[in-house]
């Protein structure tokens, strides 16, 4: 088995629980499932932010902990401050070290678009994003089907959520939707995990003419965004960049200052 094959294992047993915990009509019934998310695509368009998506992620199961001493709050207002289009948070635990609190903190100091990152298998884990402030809801098409696609990116829209469709290959995008109007590239090749933002210049031709393009991963050097913008890349996902100094915060206000 893959590491995304035993992922999406314990994902299902993880959701099963949830769901006998908090019942779908609570998490409608929350205080954050009424709010209007922010807008993914406005964000990453607009002329007065960097399309950097910067993330806070405390390990990872290729690189094991990243940083363990790092606060929420304090990251992500640094983040936003940098000009950060976005941030992205991890909420799974078993891998990344994640929690749903973590997106429920960010989005207490935070003014500006929250990707819930995680492995949605399941409806309830899109309502679950909407009831936590999540804006953004990420769709990894190497583990779910086009029909699951179009699904739940149909649940998604109907929510007001953006979409981060995720994709490693030519053959992953012909899995999209039309809901979907905003794709990432992930860099990362899942067999070696070897990382070369190559992948996303390779696919960028493939992609829709209607979608936002996100590149995600092995992002490090102004030099390399410089060149992903070349090829109409809006978007800049950076994680463990910021995430493996001393202050994240600090090192992306430093990077993105240079942008």
């Amino acid at each position: 088995m893959t590491i995304l094959d035993k992922i999406v294992e314990y994902k299902r047993v993880e959701v099963a629980n949830q769901k006998a915990k908090v019942s779908l009509l609570e998490l409608k019934n929350s205080d954050m499932y009424n709010r209007k998310p922010y807008s993914l695509k406005e964000f990453l368009l607009s002329d007065e932010k960097s399309g950097v998506i910067s993330e806070f992620k405390r390990q990872s199961p290729s690189k094991g902990l990243i940083n363990g001493t790092a606060k929420v709050s304090e990251v992500v207002c640094k983040y936003q401050k940098a000009g950060a289009s976005a941030v992205s948070v991890l909420t799974d635990n078993p891998s990344f070290g994640g929690a749903k609190e973590d997106l429920i903190e960010a989005r207490k100091v935070l003014q500006i678009p929250i990707l819930r990152k995680d492995f949605v298998i399941d409806d309830y884990q899109i309502h679950e994003a909407k009831s936590w402030g999540a804006d953004i809801i990420l769709l990894i098409a190497s583990i779910l089907t086009k029909e699951e696609i179009e699904q739940f990116s149909a649940l998604a829209k109907s929510l007001g959520l953006s979409i981060l469709f995720e994709v490693h290959n030519e053959d992953e995008l012909l899995k999209i939707s039309d809901n979907i109007d905003i794709v990432g590239v992930n860099n990362r090749n899942l067999a070696t995990f070897e990382v070369s933002i190559k992948n996303s210049i390779k696919l960028v031709d493939k992609i829709p003419n209607r979608c936002v393009k996100v590149s995600e991963s092995g992002i490090s050097e102004i030099e390399k965004i410089n060149e992903l913008q070349k090829y109409g890349f809006k978007g800049f996902l950076i994680g463990e960049n910021f995430m493996k100094t001393d202050n994240p915060g600090d090192s992306a206000i430093e990077f993105i200052g240079k942008l």
